[in-house]
């Protein structure tokens, strides 16, 4: 729910839609864009989210490295940060991937006088803890799964998913003139910026309905425990390490959407979006200056 959020057309005509129209002040109008659930979930879902990142990486510290199939095979990653001594005796961060390595030191491997492949600001405890950053990352888990449930059903009961992100035959005809806009940081104003565009429609669908629940059986495919009560999980990925460097790349296309995310909230109107994003009410401009 970005700052360039619009909701579908004829959605401001239904008198109990979520862009339902509110007082006016001069020259703009508030309608009511977001239902008080999908804030909820929202926020819930920014917590959720910040604290699987860290307790996730504070996790994949505690080895390194994917690969890919069902053992890991340690001469030869497919990824890895490490530490390493060069020739001068200085330890150096080194990222190996696909066989190629590039030195990340004060970045990754090593930085501030600590050999450690994330550094401590970005990893949930800060300090070295295996066991605590897989208490924090599945307690969170289980939150997220259980609020992304909740919206999805509330998304499929008030055909909000339907309604707002399925893309029509005309929106997916302008999806190259709605991408060329986005290039030159030009966005919907007045009545337009109510809908979602295409871009917004198929960027939310793919992790809403893709990206997301692959996360989430990629991470399930990874506990013994799951795999006995359901031995087909590493069936579907090939393998343990295969599920675990699934659950790694999805987690940071997620990051890189969240990052994106926030760059259109920010140039695209902050207030307006943050207003509208916590108490539902967003302003859209009218050109009518006595409104």
């Amino acid at each position: 729910m970005d700052g360039s959020d619009n909701m579908p057309s004829g959605a401001r005509d239904r008198p109990n839609g979520l862009s339902r129209p509110q007082r006016r002040a001069a020259g703009r109008r508030f309608v009511h864009r977001h239902a008080a659930l999908v804030r909820v979930a929202h926020w819930i879902n920014v917590v959720c989210l910040l604290v699987l990142l860290m307790s996730g990486l504070q996790i994949f510290n505690a080895h390194p490295a994917l690969y890919w199939g069902e053992v890991s095979d340690f001469s030869g990653p497919a990824f890895a940060i490490t530490a390493q001594k060069s020739k001068d005796g200085q330890l150096r961060g080194i990222t190996a991937v696909a066989g190629r390595q590039l030195d990340t030191t004060g970045v990754l491997g090593f930085s501030a006088g600590n050999a450690r492949a994330f550094p401590a600001w970005a990893t949930l405890p800060s300090w070295q803890s295996l066991a605590e950053g897989r208490l924090w990352h599945f307690a969170f888990a289980w939150v997220f799964v259980f609020n992304g449930f909740v919206y999805f059903l509330h998304g499929l009961l008030s055909r909000h998913l339907w309604r707002d992100l399925v893309p029509s035959r005309r929106d997916l005809g302008r999806i190259g003139y709605t991408a060329w806009d986005h290039l030159r940081l030009r966005f919907p104003a007045g009545e337009e910026a109510i809908r979602y565009n295409v871009l917004q429609q198929i960027s939310y669908l793919t992790v809403v309905l893709v990206l997301l629940p692959v996360m989430v059986i990629a991470g399930l495919a990874m506990s013994p425990r799951m795999d006995a009560a359901f031995p087909e999980l590493l069936g579907i990925f090939g393998g343990r390490q295969s599920a675990r460097t699934i659950h790694f790349i999805t987690a940071f296309a997620l990051v890189i959407f969240v990052c994106i995310h926030v760059f259109m909230v920010f140039i695209s109107g902050v207030w307006n979006n943050m207003r509208a994003m916590v108490t539902g009410r967003y302003a859209i401009e009218t050109g009518d200056a006595d409104a």
